[in-house]
């Protein structure tokens, strides 16, 4: 009796859980669509959960969206940090995280729709590619791998090619995605202060498979 009694709240949280995913997971292809004003009702029965539990999570639509996005950036920093934790050169660390965030565009229509709809939070965010590429300019300033003045606003320009980078592979499907973002990647090694050749070089390397 004892174990079941200590088994139930773990159920309970499971299932709390599970809901809250579940709407989570809703909310982001919502997102995808551009349904930022869909009623609540569609959402919880995207979600296949009752209009109840949905405010046993959220006190409104708009606060559900804001944790979708937060999660679709937290899923994103934490497969950059997977693939990129054996890499001890910063410039190295920076270009492979762009180069995949390039990459994630097609390869993750949905996801990067999620991380598109709101540029802002995706350059400001404390989640996601923002927070780790202000770390790895920070880190090649430190190591004398870039010169540059001003870290933050360097993170602004960082920021504003990742998001154009991505409307752009979004509209140009024709347009090679590795390769526009290799290049738009060596211009910003070489604006970081990086010598072209080497820029050039690092941008070559072989990338981690994103499956």
């Amino acid at each position: 009796m004892a174990q079941q009694t200590s088994d139930a709240p773990n159920r309970l949280e499971r299932r709390k859980a599970s809901t809250r995913a579940a709407l989570v997971r809703a909310a982001q292809t919502f997102i995808a669509a551009g349904r930022l004003n869909a009623p609540i009702l569609e959402l919880t029965q995207a979600a296949d959960v009752g209009m109840g539990s949905f405010y046993n999570h959220f006190n409104s639509r708009e606060q559900l969206f804001d944790a979708a996005v937060e999660d679709a950036l937290e899923r994103h920093g934490a497969l950059l940090d997977e693939l990129t934790q054996d890499l001890d050169d910063p410039a190295h660390v920076f270009a492979q995280s762009f180069r995949l965030t390039g990459r994630l565009h097609r390869r993750s229509p949905e996801l990067s729709r999620v991380l598109l709809t709101d540029g802002l939070a995706l350059a400001t965010s404390d989640k996601g590619l923002a927070p780790r590429a202000r770390r790895d300019i920070t880190d090649g300033v430190r190591t004398g791998r870039f010169s540059v003045r001003d870290p933050e606003l360097a993170m602004v320009i960082v920021a504003g090619a990742a998001l154009c980078l991505g409307q752009l592979l979004h509209d140009q499907p024709e347009r090679d995605d590795a390769e526009a973002t290799d290049q738009v990647t060596e211009d910003l090694l070489r604006m970081l202060g990086l010598p072209g050749d080497q820029a050039h070089e690092i941008c070559q390397r072989p990338l981690p498979d994103l499956a």
